[in-house]
């Protein structure tokens, strides 16, 4: 696990510090990797990857992106787009609830992290992570502790994976009524887990977390 960061070292953005200390190197494939949902008592747990090309007006271009939840919804849907458009390839993986139940959840966010690197064109050469090592993906890796904060490539990878799932979020809102999944995107608020205690846990609750335990 990554050590605690000094939060007054945060530049005022994320950057490419890093990126371009890799790029020095002839790494070009440099991915960016964040996770969204680990947290919550229901629905899966996405992983964004990013790999940004090595272009001068990168910082730019992408002046603004932030930590997701720093930004509005709006806002990760337009950055969503121009990331889209400027990445080297970018993509994501989930696992499910069941999967988080039978695997556990730092499995589980490896597992959606496996499978949004084999969807890359071109492949990573070297990651840079903002938590869990990814030892499956077999590549160098650097663990950069509040990640989405200093790194451009993790902060994009960010924004991908948390407009995605709160998309899933709110379709699965329409399907198990009455949890607020639309609005709390299956984190344990106040009102989301008096949802549970009235109504039991619903499909695609994770039973391996409290409350889900005990009931």
């Amino acid at each position: 696990m990554p050590r605690k960061f000094d939060r007054s070292l945060l530049p005022h953005a994320p950057n490419l510090h890093f990126e371009r200390a890799l790029w020095k190197t002839g790494i070009e494939h440099v991915a960016g990797i964040d996770e969204v949902g680990r947290g919550a008592l229901a629905g899966p747990v996405y992983v964004g990857v990013v790999i940004l090309p090595n272009r001068s007006d990168l910082t730019k271009v992408l002046h603004g992106v932030r930590d997701s939840k720093l930004l509005s919804a709006k806002a990760r849907e337009y950055w969503v787009e121009i990331i889209s458009q400027v990445a080297l390839s970018c993509q994501v993986g989930y696992a499910t609830a069941e999967e988080i139940d039978g695997f556990g959840i730092v499995p589980s966010t490896r597992l959606a992290a496996m499978r949004a690197i084999a969807k890359l064109n071109p492949s990573p050469q070297h990651l840079l992570i903002d938590w869990i090592s990814i030892p499956g993906a077999g590549l160098p890796e650097t663990s950069l502790p509040k990640g989405d904060m200093r790194s451009l490539s993790i902060a994009c990878a960010s924004i991908l994976a948390k407009l995605m799932r709160d998309e899933h979020l709110q379709e699965l809102d329409e399907t198990y009524p009455g949890y607020g999944f639309s609005s709390n995107k299956g984190y344990g608020t106040a009102s989301h887990r008096a949802a549970i205690s009235e109504l039991g846990p619903c499909a695609i609750h994770r039973r391996s977390f409290s409350p889900m335990r005990s009931n």
